[in-house]
């Protein structure tokens, strides 16, 4: 991982070889032994922001894979999935899988470097006139809708966000270092009701790299192997239509399916979550589909304290996306790998089982991984 930063420290691309290098020391292999790389950049963020250039910048050669992943806010987790596809093909012996971004630069709001032109047709077309301007707006519609199905308040919400914020104080990479009670949660003001401010993430400059190999030479490394015992995908497709309720039914259910099949394993065998939370209500509606509470339990589940320290199931470690740092799917990858290491510290949980989720858009593209620090299981 790179330096992360609220301040401007260097392009995308820059910060991109720092976290590759680094990688790649913590793998305790040298850039010869490279031969894959897969780069996913911030949908918003120009083609120049973090070309295929990269493996030129990062100093790398006679690559057998190299490619761009573009699935949004899931391609963290993707590329992992790709390189460990590849690996056991035997199209590379060790994939760098990396994500950056450098959103905030002097002079301009995180509104604006967030944002992107709008079409005059199609589906985004028809949202213009609405005045649904950005993700926010389209979140809280879709927060509102699910929190008046499932009976919830804004507290259920604002547990989410206190939770968050008490496993930011435990992680000294978090950039919320104050602690966040409900009465100030509630007082924060609104971005887009139901939204406060801390129902929103922390955008943050930085970069997240991962090395995916074999098992075998993962064991041999000089620091404690993951190993990738289930993956999975869910895509359900977007429409318009009446009845179709895109913000609650998500696919990330399909995903987690897919996962848990492939490691023979259930929801219950999991010991904690790394989810993509742009928003607080992301994580309750994940937590029903991931299978770790029944349908509309969410809210309770959380409000109850369980998601947070102490509590009976884990979730976001490091802060997330709300109070860690937001780098899109980088953020619960890079939480993933250091719990299922065990070497998160203070912060630490059981974690013979780590699900990882990441989801891209308006939580339209689905992936996650189930990880441990055993070989087999």
């Amino acid at each position: 991982m790179s330096d992360l930063s609220r301040q401007y420290i260097g392009p995308g691309w820059q910060l991109a070889v720092t976290a590759i290098h680094r990688a790649i020391a913590d793998a305790g292999l040298k850039k010869s032994d490279i031969d894959g790389l897969l780069i996913n950049k911030s949908p918003v963020a120009s083609l120049m922001d973090l070309p295929m250039d990269l493996l030129d910048y990062a100093g790398l050669k006679d690559l057998t894979l190299c490619s761009v992943v573009e699935a949004e806010g899931s391609s963290g987790v993707q590329m992992v999935q790709q390189a460990a596809l590849a690996v056991q093909a035997g199209m590379a012996k060790a994939v760098v899988c990396v994500f950056a971004d450098a959103p905030i630069v002097p002079g301009v709001s995180t509104q604006q470097a967030f944002g992107m032109p709008l079409p005059l047709m199609g589906k985004l077309g028809s949202e213009a006139p609405t005045g649904l301007f950005g993700p926010v707006a389209a979140y809280a519609l879709a927060a509102r809708r699910y929190m008046h199905k499932n009976s919830l308040t804004e507290d259920h919400l604002g547990a989410v966000a206190v939770a968050c914020r008490q496993w930011a104080l435990k992680n000294p990479l978090a950039m919320m270092k104050k602690p966040l009670s409900m009465e100030d949660h509630h007082n924060s003001p609104y971005v887009v009701e139901p939204f406060h401010l801390f129902d929103c993430s922390f955008p943050v400059n930085g970069a997240v790299a991962v090395v995916v190999t074999s098992a075998e030479r993962a064991a041999d490394g000089p620091q404690p192997a993951v190993y990738i015992h289930g993956m999975g995908q869910g895509h359900r497709g977007v429409t318009n239509r009446r009845g179709f309720e895109n913000e609650i039914e998500i696919g990330a259910k399909l995903a987690g399916q897919g996962a848990y099949a492939m490691a023979g394993v259930g929801p219950k065998d999991i010991d904690c979550a790394q989810v993509y939370d742009a928003f607080t209500y992301c994580i309750l509606l994940q937590l029903e589909q991931y299978g770790f509470v029944e349908p509309g339990g969410g809210g309770a589940f959380a409000l109850a304290g369980q998601t947070a320290p102490g509590g009976s199931f884990p979730v976001n470690t490091g802060g997330g996306q709300l109070s860690g740092y937001y780098l899109q799917g980088g953020t619960p990858l890079s939480e993933g790998v250091m719990q299922a290491r065990g070497t998160a510290g203070e912060r630490q949980v059981k974690h013979d089982l780590v699900l990882t989720a990441a989801y891209g858009g308006r939580m339209m593209y689905h992936a996650c991984m189930i990880t441990s620090p055993h070989a087999s299981l």
